[in-house]
């Protein structure tokens, strides 16, 4: 194998034909300017090429339904080995994809509660027996010593049904009774007709005296293969007592089926609780979020599915509820009698008489289902499109049956140690680790043995999860609420379980999210990775893994056009003497954020957020000094995003735009006249699809389609707006529906997406494409960067403004129809962040910014910071969730959160300037600001 990657003639995207050679088994960073061609390098090129060729190595067959894969724009590269891509992207949006299912810890627990758990009876707590029928003939010898007993085995337990055919068996063995229903019966043809339906038969199988009937072994053993392993024994005074070679309750005769690893799976029908199926919460339509606003009336609004008062059906409907009852349709709802509110919702079966508008003088007489059915027929009945409107109005609780634990009782029911596998999930990854030490030896015999082999592979999983930082995690969190560095650490983390050698491993900025206590156990998981036999390439602008690579690389200088060079390359000593590389200026210190001379005061108001108690908060009071720049911070998961966005802002949207989410729960919130909006930009995509992009997000893209139906041409023609849109028919490419690329669904890959063959790309039909301004047609202005269209729309004040603000915040080098889905996390903020700043603001604004730095090389950060300051300046305050010192040294005013993650986190550790920060004795964002201040 070759002791370097050679990559000859880079040419994708931006890339500037250059050849380059990477050392293999190394840690090597990719860095540069936001932009610059870091990407196109290790994603577009590298990644690209080794999956292609991948992909080459299926039959003819397989890759007829593959399609032919686009080869990336690069002359030659030589010295590939077998690449896995490790990326931000969260992994799954499905709910029942869990830590533990991710990492495959919770799939080692099922096994270990299958072969080494312990049952308990839901009814009594009693621990469960399970019996030979040797055990079972000594036991009831013992118990019933010359006493005269029934055994009875149960051929139907449980289930209602017609059961025909099972009598005709039992007559033909010549069983004379059977307790039906709880009652002892004789067995006749007359008994099934005369019971329709029955419930629960067990057989009297013999009558016989215990020790003097020589009978008895027989007739277990066949109780026990009537009764399907279990069976009763009926004595003298009508007591029953259960016996069963399966677990079984010796009191209330409950038993459990022979565990298997599916019984304590929430995605099998075999484990998953009956009631959520699983999801741990139930979806409903409650009173609440049907009408969130109880002052409004219904002629206002006030049924927000339906929204304000129109002449259609339903509405009239509710109209002659009101009447009947002398109500006016414009009385607030929080006035309407109960009784009235409660036939509006659930409905009655009285008729209610409605008047007709098409045909005057006729009246209907019908009922009226109520709201809540409605809307759930909607959902059964209507549209995607409905059913996502509808779907807004449903409330999230926790199971009531499981109580969140996803489950059925039964698998709750094993335990070791005293501990079922859902009490195990709620732990933290660290209080796992610790809970597992020593375990095998609080067990005994057979299951000792069987727990050994397990709990090694568990504990092995659970210290990469520890080594990568994310020892706060919990394995029963939802992968969908994960952030990107969180879930690609994951990954990280089980690649490393998975010892794999001689592979290339590329990743995207895996330190994101990570405090900088956490940052030494990341690099040092990269350079293990390393030492097995693997080369590691990161794409990363983080100080400290540069520093402590064996190789950098850095493309520039600058973003788009004019970077995708390679402006210095080499090991951190070397590389560090580079005069032409900004990114050595900033290592070094020659170019650096300079700390402001001094912070702002504030307006001298405050936001006052008291007892703040979800997930890990302990009852913490937030205090805001507003009309500055805030930061808060702490290591992961101490609690940061449950306060700000859990907590913090679904109270200030609910209270400024009557959202319907809840937020955790606190005790009271004061100074909210201080404020008159709130604005979150968070790394959400701006789109899930392709064809959301920078130009339709921002707005911008109506402008321009306005500009184009003006034109001679388009007027000549008849055009109007919509003839520019790709999303409607007429002058978008049918073939592709203005998407642009056609998606080919792979099962055990990614989707591919592959660029349509009629429009090559260009989203619309020839006639649409003839219509150009200034010798550019529409999907030429969609290919344009932001840079471009700078110049290009010079005297279009409306649309320059806008393009303006997105270049402000260093996007210069996307293009206007960069698809949404191609967007990096902090890409897709600063496309956020500079359609607010487009906005007027009234200087009142709180504006909510969750890591903004993801992605900004050190140049970038500078520029970001920049406008920021600007809103601050004109009196508004900006709230920043950040790990990246150059930000918060900067910042007005911290809240640090801490001590630890998960449960030893949740307090306000310390707040005040970055100066009173670094010389708190508890803060460990304090003494890495101190060594940077």
């Amino acid at each position: 194998m070759e002791e370097q990657i050679e990559i000859y003639g880079a040419r994708e995207h931006n890339l500037k034909n250059f050849d380059l050679t990477i050392p293999r088994q190394k840690l090597v960073v990719v860095t540069g300017v936001s932009g610059s061609g870091k990407s196109s390098l290790v994603f577009d090129t590298i990644f690209a090429e080794a999956q292609r060729r991948y992909m080459e190595s299926f039959s003819a067959y397989a890759r007829g339904f593959i399609g032919e894969m686009q080869r990336p724009d690069v002359d030659k590269i030589e010295g590939l080995s077998p690449v896995i891509a490790i990326e931000q992207k969260t992994t799954s949006k499905n709910p029942r994809s869990t830590v533990g299912t991710l990492t495959e810890i919770y799939d080692f627990l099922r096994l270990l509660f299958a072969r080494a758990g312990e049952a308990y009876s839901y009814v009594t707590g009693e621990k469960m027996i399970q019996q030979s029928p040797d055990q079972i003939r000594e036991s009831i010898l013992q118990t019933y010593a010359n006493q005269k007993i029934s055994i009875l085995a149960p051929l139907v337990k449980g289930r209602k049904g017609h059961y025909k055919e099972l009598f005709a068996e039992i007559a033909k063995k010549g069983y004379l009774k059977a307790r039906i229903d709880g009652k002892i019966q004789e067995i006749s043809p007359k008994l099934e007709l005369d019971r329709y339906k029955i419930h629960d038969i067990e057989v009297l199988i013999d009558r016989l005296q215990v020790r003097d009937d020589f009978r008895l072994a027989d007739t277990i053993q066949k109780a026990l293969k009537e009764g399907k392993g279990t069976l009763m024994v009926l004595d003298e005074k009508e007591q029953i007592r259960f016996y069963s070679k399966f677990y079984t309750c010796p009191t209330s005769g409950i038993s459990y089926d022979e565990p298997a690893p599916n019984t304590f799976s929430f995605n099998s029908p075999y484990g998953w609780c009956p009631t959520c199926e699983g999801l741990g919460v139930i979806e409903n339509f409650t009173e609440d979020s049907i009408i969130p606003n109880k002052n409004l009336s219904i002629e206002k609004g006030a049924i927000a599915p339906l929204g304000e008062f129109r002449d259609i059906w339903i509405f009239k409907k509710i109209e002659s509820i009101l009447k009947k009852h002398k109500i006016s349709i414009k009385k607030p709802i929080a006035e309407i009698p109960r009784e009235v509110l409660d036939i509006i919702l659930y409905g009655s079966k009285e008729t209610i008489q409605v008047a007709s508008t098409k045909y005057p003088g006729t009246d209907w007489h019908t009922t009226f289902e109520g709201i809540v059915p409605f809307i759930q027929k909607m959902m059964r009945e209507s549209s995607e499109s409905v059913r996502e409107y509808y779907s807004e109005f449903l409330s999230s609780s926790i199971c009531p049956e499981c109580n969140g634990a996803r489950l059925k009782k039964e698998a709750l029911h094993f335990k070791i140690d005293n501990k079922n596998i859902a009490e195990l999930s709620a732990m933290s990854i660290a209080e796992l680790a610790q809970w597992l030490l020593g375990l095998e030896n609080r067990m005994q015999g057979i299951k000792k043995r069987i727990a050994e082999e397990v709990l090694k592979e568990i504990r092995k999983r659970l210290q990469f999860l520890i080594d990568v930082g994310l020892d706060y995690l919990t394995l029963n969190r939802a992968v969908k609420t994960l952030s990107g560095g969180e879930s690609q650490r994951i990954r990280l983390a089980t690649q490393i379980g998975t010892q794999l050698t001689g592979v290339l491993y590329v990743l995207d900025e895996p330190s994101i999210g990570l405090h900088q206590r956490d940052n030494q156990k990341l690099i040092q998981s990269l350079q293990n990775l390393r030492d097995i036999g693997n080369s590691v390439i990161v794409v990363e602008h983080d100080k400290d893994m540069m520093l402590q690579a064996d190789y950098i690389i850095d493309i520039g200088p600058e973003a788009g056009r004019h970077g995708g060079a390679i402006v210095g390359k080499g090991s951190p000593q070397v590389f560090l003497q580079n005069p032409n590389s900004l990114t050595a200026q900033y290592l070094k210190g020659i170019a650096q954020i300079k700390v402001p001379e001094q912070r702002r005061a504030g307006n001298g108001k405050f936001l006052l957020l008291k007892g703040c108690r979800g997930h890990n908060l302990k009852n913490i009071t937030l205090t805001l000094p507003l009309g500055k720049m805030i930061a808060v911070t702490g290591v992961s998961g101490s609690g940061k995003s449950s306060l700000i966005h859990h907590t913090l802002f679904p109270i200030l949207n609910r209270h400024f735009y009557n959202a319907k989410k809840e937020p955790l729960p606190y005790e009271g919130i004061e100074g909210l006249e201080h404020l008159d909006k709130v604005i979150e930009i968070d790394q959400s995509p701006i789109g899930r699809t392709p064809r959301s992009n920078t130009a339709t997000y921002t707005g911008v893209f109506t402008d321009i389609r306005d500009l184009f139906a003006q034109l001679p041409e388009a007027k000549i023609r008849g055009y109007k707006p919509g003839r520019f849109s790709f999303n409607v028919k007429g002058g978008r490419c049918e073939t592709c529906e203005g998407a642009g690329v056609v998606t080919i669904e792979m099962e055990f890959l990614p989707d591919v997406h592959i660029p349509c063959r009629d429009c090559k790309g260009k989203r619309y039909n020839r006639e649409t494409l003839e219509v150009r301004f200034k010798g550019k047609s529409i999907a030429d202005v969609l290919d344009m960067t932001i840079e471009q269209a700078l110049e290009f729309f010079e005297n279009q004040p409306r649309i320059l403004s806008k393009i303006k603000t997105i270049h402000e915040v260093g996007l210069g080098y996307i293009t206007l129809g960069q698809p949404a889905t191609t967007l990096s996390g902090g890409e897709a903020q600063r496309v956020k962040l500079a359609t607010e700043l487009s906005r007027k603001d009234t200087g009142k604004t709180l504006y909510i910014l969750d890591e903004p730095t993801t992605g900004l090389h050190f140049q970038d950060i500078e520029k970001l910071l920049l406008f920021l300051n600007k809103l601050v300046e004109k009196g508004n305050t900006v709230l920043i969730i950040e790990h990246n010192l150059d930000v918060i040294k900067v910042c007005d005013h911290i809240i640090d959160l801490g001590l630890e993650g998960g449960e030893a986190g949740g307090y306000i550790i310390a707040e005040g300037s970055p100066e009173e920060l670094a010389t708190h004795p508890q803060s460990y964002t304090g003494k890495f600001l101190k060594m940077e201040l």
